[in-house]
């Protein structure tokens, strides 16, 4: 298992008061990259990365509130990297009530969960270059904020009959569908439905993604989330938002598919 620090300082601990939660934080990340390059900066935890096909883009943050123990004075950014499977493997020793902290000193990190027993365990850590990546500049025309469990159902449904879904934004809401020579699947978040909560149409909008990316990410992130916020243009990418507890969040953005 091979951590990576970008700017190593003497030291620094980050304590997370829900363990299970930010192993769940952990899952969502991992279903579009294998490791990635964690930066710890004065307003939080961050990642920003491309999956190995550069389709799709991870953007999340945990801001400096959501820990319960965070560096006071952090004059400099840190950067750990991780391969997030063997990362996993480790949270999966989490017992429920767990806390999760985090400690780079002297070329090493310390991940402790702490319970009714505190286990700790020292991983190497190894320079690691990190790519800087912008924020997306999408001109988007449609926001949808919905069930994010209803989003992962009809993701779903859509994966039973084709490898492609259809986002169509349309006055009377939001319409996911799919079609192949298997049949046909339609399902539709009313405008004013209940797992609706939010819908802004600046203008009718349509693209077509790769039910794989979608498929994978929703249904890990879906979990940290009850509302995601959906957010396109016509052939235009996705960005699918998830709300972290104390302000933070978890973006997808993937690009479409060309017809």
């Amino acid at each position: 298992f091979k951590w990576r620090l970008g700017i190593l300082m003497s030291e620094v601990k980050i304590t997370y008061p829900d363990a299970k939660e930010f192993s769940q934080i952990i899952d969502a990340v991992s279903a579009l990259i294998e490791e990635a390059s964690f930066t710890l900066a004065s307003d939080g935890l961050k990642l920003r990365a491309l999956d190995p096909s550069r389709t799709a883009m991870i953007d999340l943050l945990i801001p400096r509130e959501a820990f319960e123990e965070f560096p006071e004075n952090l004059n400099e950014e840190v950067r750990i990297g991780a391969n997030f499977d063997d990362f996993k493997k480790l949270l999966r020793r989490i017992k429920k009530g767990d806390k999760l902290s985090m400690e780079v000193s002297e070329g090493k990190l310390k991940v402790r969960l702490v319970g009714k027993a505190s286990r700790t365990m020292t991983l190497p850590l190894i320079d690691i270059g990190a790519e800087e990546l912008p924020t997306p500049k999408v001109v988007y025309t449609v926001l949808a904020k919905v069930s994010s469990d209803a989003l992962n159902e009809a993701l779903k449904d859509a994966d039973v009959i084709a490898d492609a879904v259809k986002f169509d934004a349309k006055d009377d809401g939001l319409y996911v569908s799919a079609s192949s020579d298997k049949g046909d699947v339609e399902v539709k978040f009313e405008k004013e439905g209940e797992v609706m909560f939010e819908y802004d149409l600046k203008e009718p909008a349509t693209a077509k993604y790769s039910l794989d990316y979608l498929i994978d990410t929703v249904s890990k992130a879906y979990r940290i989330s009850d509302i995601v916020t959906i957010e396109f243009a016509t052939q235009k990418p996705i960005a699918l938002t998830f709300e972290i507890p104390m302000g933070g969040k978890l973006t997808y953005y993937i690009a479409p598919m060309i017809e």
